[in-house]
């Protein structure tokens, strides 16, 4: 297979197509099902995803779950409103953290931003670090978990720019998954938003089992691709962990050829960032910039659980690779045709 370009991961997508809200309930969202050894294409309900799955089967879960990273301050003396979006926490002695600002323009080192009706939360800007990235130094007198208890009290959730609402009380809820634990990611992981309590208590009375990896899901996931050479392109770092029973339970049901499904892309780039030697997963504790595009020799899922992409992502790059271009993009173009809800509140896929 020769080398992809960008531009072959292009489609027109109809913008009444970008689900603004979730289905009413999790598991009744529209499940497309892709069979890589025929080509067949399903239309099913979320739920009966449990049919393709039997005892001894794993799903690798993402546990991170979202702060409310979207923040709304003024700026001192001129009281320009400014919105902060959170990225990831440099310094915890220090209260230094990396964010984004917007209108980044006015917005320079040495300024003083206050957040709350009363103004009860201050941070510093003290440092440029990309066009619209700034270094922030929050100036909090009290404990570190008041300093967090005031961010949760003042942040909003951080629904992607793409849903043109106003952020709803629902939300809170439904843009993280059930099984989230682990703070600290700025967007779902959203294949997993289709998990009701109810199915995952059918898929594991079935003998299901899940292994929980955490990947912190960063704004880098979402970051366009200005390149035609796609091996050109350079992913943001990303905080993964995958513990040893994570690792155990993987690669028991690999050893017993059970089926092993990745529920979304986090999950996949999580455990294919850690292979070992023998196309096992291993436990890891660091950070990822791995970029998975085609062609690519995946080691560790052989199924996957996704939502629906957007045009030139490299999410659906890595969707590509992991089912094979034509057969993607037929099933995109019959998405299309049959309605189905694209991206992060959108309906899903399952790739087997």
């Amino acid at each position: 297979m020769n080398k992809m370009k960008l531009s072959e991961f292009s489609f027109d997508l109809p913008d009444e197509l970008i689900a603004e809200y979730p289905s009413e309930h999790r598991d009744e969202a529209r499940l497309m099902v892709i069979h890589r050894e025929t080509g067949k294409i399903e239309h099913r309900l979320f739920k009966d995803i449990i049919n393709y799955f039997g005892e001894g089967d794993v799903m690798i879960m993402n546990n991170t779950r979202v702060f409310p990273a979207r923040m709304y301050g003024n700026k001192e003396k001129t009281g320009a409103k400014i919105e902060v979006f959170l990225l990831r926490e440099l310094n915890r002695e220090s209260l230094l953290w990396d964010v984004l600002v917007d209108p980044a323009r006015k917005i320079r080192i040495g300024n003083k931003l206050y957040f709350g009706d009363d103004d009860s939360l201050v941070a510093e800007v003290i440092d440029n670090t990309t066009s619209r990235g700034r270094t922030l130094r929050f100036l909090f007198d009290g404990p570190y978990e008041e300093f967090k208890a005031k961010i949760t009290e003042l942040g909003e959730t951080p629904l992607p720019k793409y849903i043109k609402r106003e952020v709803e009380e629902t939300d809170e809820e439904r843009y993280q998954t059930i099984y989230a634990k682990e703070e600290g990611a700025v967007a779902a992981p959203t294949a997993g938003l289709h998990f009701s309590r109810e199915l995952l208590k059918r898929l594991e009375l079935k003998g299901i089992n899940f292994a929980e990896v955490t990947l912190h899901v960063g704004l880098g996931t979402f970051r366009s691709v200005e390149v035609e050479d796609l091996t050109k392109h350079k992913m943001d770092s990303e905080q993964v962990i995958i513990t040893d029973k994570a690792a155990r339970i993987v690669n028991e049901a690999k050893k017993n050829k059970k089926r092993v499904c990745a529920i979304g892309t986090t999950s996949m780039r999580a455990v294919e960032t850690s292979v070992s030697t023998d196309n096992m997963l291993k436990a890891f504790d660091g950070w990822t910039n791995k970029f998975i595009f085609p062609p690519y020799d995946f080691s560790i899922a052989d199924s996957l659980v996704t939502n629906f992409h957007t045009p030139l992502s490299t999410l659906l790059m890595m969707i590509s690779a992991f089912c094979g271009h034509d057969l993607m993009m037929e099933a995109y173009h019959e998405a299309i045709k049959e309605k189905y809800k694209f991206y992060s509140y959108g309906d899903a896929m399952l790739i087997l």
